[in-house]
């Protein structure tokens, strides 16, 4: 398990508004934060070095990119060996619909989140990628109606004594 890393009030400032826009400029992000933009790039720096950044990235809408079905495929493996974890992971992040995997304990071994083109398409996923493997025992689907997403991470506020 990784350790956390002690943060400053400006450091988590940092954090929460680059979480709600990284395309803050450095210039900006200083005055949010009241540092200078020099003190602002180092800090961001260390952030990066420390591996509490871990990147960027734009989010893109599926449907507008022809993918407006989006589901959760709960996959049971059998048998659930680091064997075949490993491989199995990475072939469904090779597959295009694949968004998300997120490995379980419980009932099921693998959350795949998903978006596809249609129910269709949803369907050969499921047939053709996932329960067409030997070591897949289960698929069950869920689909997505709507979605949130919730605000910045930042670390648990210390409890009182």
């Amino acid at each position: 398990m990784t350790e956390s890393v002690e943060l400053s009030p400006v450091d988590l400032e940092i954090l929460r508004v680059l979480q709600n826009d990284a395309r803050t400029s450095n210039k900006d992000l200083a005055a949010a934060v009241g540092i200078a933009p020099s003190t602002c790039l180092d800090r961001v720096a260390r952030l990066r070095d420390t591996g509490v950044i871990t990147g960027q990235h734009a989010q893109a809408d599926p449907a507008k990119l022809g993918r407006p079905l989006e589901a959760f495929l709960f996959v049971q493996v059998r048998p659930h060996r680091r064997q075949l974890v490993d491989p199995f992971v990475a072939d469904l992040l090779a597959l295009p619909e694949v968004r998300a995997v997120y490995h379980l304990t419980g009932p099921d071994d693998f959350l795949a989140h998903v978006a596809t083109s249609s129910a269709t398409e949803l369907q050969r996923l499921v047939l053709d990628e996932l329960t067409a493997r030997d070591e897949v025992a289960r698929v069950h689907t869920n689909l997505v109606f709507q979605h949130w997403s919730g605000g910045a991470l930042l670390p648990p506020t210390p409890s009182a004594p």
